[in-house]
């Protein structure tokens, strides 16, 4: 007979004490997980937006070369012009 009290008090304990316990720790869980996939979904459109704003960077490493070209070319264009000028002055008599 005093295996049938412990039996049932044992499990009047079970259901009163542990069953909530374990259902609050779950719910607790299942919030957590939520709260989770909110913040990662928040990271994958800052993500998006990230990859958004850094996809002109090939551009600008284009635009950078071709100023560089610019640039070479405009030194060239400044050497020739101080031979012309070199030139003329030689060819008129002086500086104009």
């Amino acid at each position: 007979m005093a295996v049938y009290v412990i039996w049932w008090a044992t499990l009047i304990v079970a259901v009163v004490v542990v069953l909530p316990l374990a259902v609050y720790l779950l719910h607790r869980t299942l919030n957590a997980a939520r709260q989770i996939e909110r913040y990662a979904a928040r990271a994958l459109d800052a993500g998006v937006g990230i990859a958004g704003n850094t996809e002109n960077v090939s551009a600008l490493e284009g635009t950078i070369s071709t100023a560089t070209g610019i640039l070479e070319t405009t030194r060239s264009i400044e050497e020739r012009t101080g031979a012309i000028e070199g030139v003329f002055e030689a060819r008129t008599g002086g500086p104009r």
